[in-house]
């Protein structure tokens, strides 16, 4: 492959640029087009490569700087692409399609508009239902009545108030959230130090311990590509917080998963061991929502200078949204994206994206930034810092991103980008990594090392 002398795909380039990767790298991305993937209203094509084409071009960067070569080219695929960003829609468990949306998460008439419901979780259910006066056993037709009658933005502040999640669906233009103010990534570098050099590996994150505080899509996402990249990714759970195990085994590719109850002193000791040997954690709560554990970037960054601490949230890290929950589904609704994307019918019931592409797309931006920080690190010591968002992803897709005239390419065909592994959670049909790797670089498709494992039977320690 040669390099391309066609100018920068301007997606491409923005999330690099926003990365702080050097601009005279981008023409060693390149791209295979395919025709019919990720349709949408909104630039969602531009978006997924994109985010993939960093990712894979920052796992170069820093398998070069390992080896002391030239940084090589990447090509990615779009139908690996298209395929990965839906990758929750192709698992099959012994043949079991999972459910993704349960049945009190959707779309619901208001008195004014519509509402977006998330109820996923058995305690959010819970919570949405008594915050609206509801039976525990209610089921759609109930909810349905009750939310007819009252205003969306009530309906939103109601169920927020009772620890719920609902949001009102925002016209273009006229969300909530401040979406002009956000960034696509926030980063700063901490401290200064001796370089901290990465021996020669085969895989750009071999030896690289991932401490990975992250649930459901976009953090599990970013952690599932460090550890395809060859990374000892250890995830951390509490004993008492329920997660999809569909979604875990999904996004659970190549980690191990451990219970720790930091809030207990032995959990808080065991967690403080991890941290010690740890090259990165990434989280993926509220912003605050661990600092009591003593995981605020500072405080991480005082005790441990060579940590590199990258972050998620849904709504943006300041403003009126920054303490609530939130899932792609959510900022969707709550950004303006599904009143765009909203069905051709007579009643404007509202649309969706492809894919939770906010979710995946964070998802491989945030990888993108772990892997240029551990290039940073090799070069000038100390530790460094990252955030993005859900939101700050919409306002890319929104406003940051022109759709690229599209011509040419073959039909999307998911079939060559699906696999099939033998786990401990059953015979698993997943998606194929997105992640370009240079050619003859790696003996045959990179694929993850090992199928994902029930979750929390792992012992919380390092390989």
């Amino acid at each position: 492959m040669t390099r391309s002398d066609a100018p920068p795909d301007p997606a491409t380039a923005h999330a690099w640029t926003a990365l702080g990767g050097d601009p005279a790298l981008l023409g060693n991305v390149a791209y295979r087009a395919v025709s019919g993937g990720l349709p949408a209203r909104l630039p969602v094509a531009e978006l997924a490569r994109a985010t993939v084409g960093v990712c894979s071009l920052a796992a170069a960067e820093l398998g070069a700087r390992r080896s002391g070569g030239a940084v090589p080219e990447v090509r990615v695929d779009e139908g690996a692409v298209a395929t990965a960003f839906v990758s929750e829609r192709h698992l099959r468990i012994d043949g079991r399609k999972p459910t993704n949306f349960a049945p009190l998460s959707g779309f619901w008439r208001a008195a004014d508009g519509w509402v977006r419901t998330h109820a996923n979780y058995p305690h959010h259910r819970a919570r949405l239902l008594a915050a609206l006066g509801l039976s525990g056993d209610s089921g759609p037709d109930e909810l349905a009545a009750a939310l007819a009658g009252r205003p969306a933005r009530a309906i939103q502040e109601t169920v927020y108030a009772g620890g719920g999640l609902a949001v009102a669906v925002a016209e273009p233009g006229e969300s909530e959230i401040p979406l002009g103010g956000l960034p696509l990534i926030e980063s700063r570098w901490i401290g200064e130090g001796a370089p901290r050099p990465l021996p020669e590996a085969a895989l750009p994150a071999s030896g690289v311990r991932v401490l990975d505080l992250t649930r459901v899509i976009a953090g599990p996402v970013a952690t599932r590509t460090l550890a395809l990249l060859g990374a000892d990714v250890l995830r951390i759970d509490s004993p008492g917080l329920p997660e999809d195990p569909d979604a875990h085994a999904d996004t659970g590719f190549g980690k191990r998963s451990a219970a720790l109850d930091l809030g207990a002193p032995e959990g808080r000791r065991t967690l403080e061991a991890l941290l010690a040997d740890a090259d990165v954690v990434v989280t993926g709560y509220r912003p605050g929502a661990l600092d009591r554990f003593g995981l605020a970037p500072d405080a991480l960054l005082e005790r441990h200078p060579g940590l590199i601490v990258a972050q998620l949230c849904a709504w943006g890290w300041s403003g009126p949204w920054v303490g609530r929950r939130g899932f792609d589904s959510l900022v969707q609704a709550a950004t303006g994206i599904a009143a765009i994307e909203a069905k051709a019918d007579a009643d404007g019931h509202p649309g969706v994206l492809p894919a939770q592409a906010l979710d995946h797309g964070t998802g491989y931006l945030l990888a993108a930034g772990v892997l240029r920080g551990l290039t940073a690190r090799q070069e000038v010591g100390g530790g460094g810092h990252l955030r993005l968002s859900l939101a700050g992803t919409a306002s890319w897709l929104l406003h940051g991103i022109a759709p690229v005239p599209r011509g040419g390419g073959s039909a999307y065909d998911p079939a060559p980008w699906l696999a099939e592994t033998v786990s401990g959670l059953g015979t698993l049909r997943y998606a194929c990594s997105p992640i370009a790797f240079p050619d003859g670089s790696v003996d045959g498709p990179l694929d993850w090392a090992r199928p994902p494992g029930r979750l929390g039977v792992d012992a919380p320690r390092w390989l």
